[in-house]
């Protein structure tokens, strides 16, 4: 009966806005980190330049990086007197897909790295032999590394839908007066539900972004799953039958 009041008490409009605004926010902010990510991941496997191992610590350092910092350098950058003022995104949801983007920037090019420097330098070898440009050997590895990129993105995915300091400072936290979200995310939400003692709010805003963090992660799963069963598939189909291999001599 608790449970079915409770419920029954919700506001669903409120909740459904708050979860359009952080699954916008956050996929676009990935989806930018991954299209910067993964070009810059090759760039720098591929290189040999003087300071690449520093480069490569400075973006594992990122990873770490404190997200109230960023927040505030955002703030500082789209505040009337910053460089980027003119264009009017504080307090905005472009202003927080900056934030989470430069956030989980870091997250996928580090991982992504990882898996692209992991590829053998053999697979590299035989695309240039047969003639490939740059480009199709930057893909040739990359589809060679697609689990640890999954990874990457899962990962940055994470990041983003998770964060609070950074959103809530170049954010707001607005809502209009019909209780639909403007810049309010799940987890801005959740704080802010806590605060006023609204804890079977706050209890379902957590669920939904529980149940977004997992779902995610279980596409992830997925996808892995299917590519590396369709990889032994063609892989057993090359072979041929047991034993054909070495019937003749």
């Amino acid at each position: 009966m608790f449970l079915g009041g409770a419920l029954g008490e919700l506001n669903v409009q409120y909740l459904v806005s708050i979860t359009l605004v952080s699954l916008y926010v956050s996929t676009a902010a990935v989806l930018v980190s991954t299209a910067v990510s993964l070009p810059a991941a090759v760039a720098v496997a591929f290189g040999d330049f003087r300071g690449k191992s520093l480069l490569t610590s400075l973006i594992s350092t990122g990873m770490g990086f404190p997200s109230v910092v960023v927040g505030l350098v955002v703030l500082l950058a789209l505040s009337n007197s910053g460089p980027l003022g003119d264009f009017g995104l504080l307090f905005t949801p472009q202003a927080m897909i900056i934030s989470q983007t430069i956030l989980a920037t870091p997250v996928v090019l580090s991982v992504s790295l990882s898996a692209v420097e992991g590829v053998s330098a053999d697979l590299r070898d035989a695309a240039f032999a047969a003639g490939g440009t740059k480009a199709d050997v930057g893909l040739a590895v990359l589809s060679e590394a697609r689990y640890g990129i999954v990874t990457a993105v899962l990962a940055g995915y994470g990041r983003a839908i998770s964060e609070v300091g950074s959103v809530l400072i170049v954010g707001g936290n607005i809502v209009f007066s019909d209780q639909t979200s403007f810049t309010r995310t799940l987890t801005t939400a959740i704080t802010v539900e806590a605060r006023k003692g609204n804890i079977e709010t706050g209890i379902a805003l957590g669920a939904i972004l529980l149940a977004l963090v997992l779902g995610v992660n279980a596409l992830g799963a997925r996808f892995r799953d299917r590519t590396s069963g369709g990889a032994a598939s063609q892989g057993r189909q090359s072979r041929g039958p047991a034993g054909s291999g070495g019937g003749e001599r």
